[in-house]
């Protein structure tokens, strides 16, 4: 892993033009549905601003030297499903920060952050089948698959090779103190 310090943010508007153009890379988006055009881009930078400033966390900005790497953090996802009402840990970032540890550090201070401010029960991650390298880094970060709680997700066609996912979870191992009711989660904007 790499000696660089990684930083989780707030948004800024400098940031949507990284944003776009990692979310328009065919590579990037490869797990995803489909790639963002700018628009789509521009309105998901308000959304995930709006979100860290209505609550105080959500899909933070990783900056690594100064540049926008991609972000990582948490979210509530917007569908329904045998897991939901729940927070999600997930991450997106550009080519180049690829395989230097840069995703595994960010997702730690996520989870810190979902363990020890918010004092959650339990995180969830969740990804398409195919996608190894998250589901190595899920697994790098100790959460643990059980088989039978893979799902389709509900916003792809069955069809889709991206429609079966995999549901990793992750208990908080802190002492019981106050934690957020899972009922008292809204629905927010998710990558899909």
């Amino acid at each position: 892993m790499t000696n660089t310090p990684v930083l989780l943010r707030q948004w800024k508007d400098e940031d949507l033009a990284p944003y776009a153009a990692m979310s328009a890379d065919a590579e990037v988006m490869r797990y995803f549905p489909k790639p963002l055009t700018l628009a789509e881009s521009e309105q998901s930078v308000l959304r995930l601003r709006a979100d860290i400033d209505r609550r105080g966390w959500g899909l933070w900005v990783v900056e690594i030297g100064g540049k926008f790497a991609g972000y990582t953090g948490l979210a509530e996802p917007k569908f329904t499903a045998h897991f939901t009402p729940c927070v999600e840990i997930g991450w997106k970032f550009r080519r180049e920060f690829w395989g230097r540890g840069f995703s595994y550090a960010a997702a730690l201070q996520a989870e810190a952050f979902a363990f020890q401010n918010l004092r959650l029960r339990e995180l969830v991650s969740f990804t398409a089948a195919i996608n190894q390298r998250s589901r190595r880094l899920m697994e790098r970060l100790e959460f643990t698959r059980s088989e039978s709680e893979d799902f389709h997700h509900p916003a792809l066609p069955v069809e889709s090779p991206l429609s079966l996912h995999v549901l990793y979870r992750k208990a908080n191992k802190l002492p019981p103190a106050t934690t957020v009711d899972p009922q008292a989660l809204q629905p927010c904007g998710s990558s899909f």
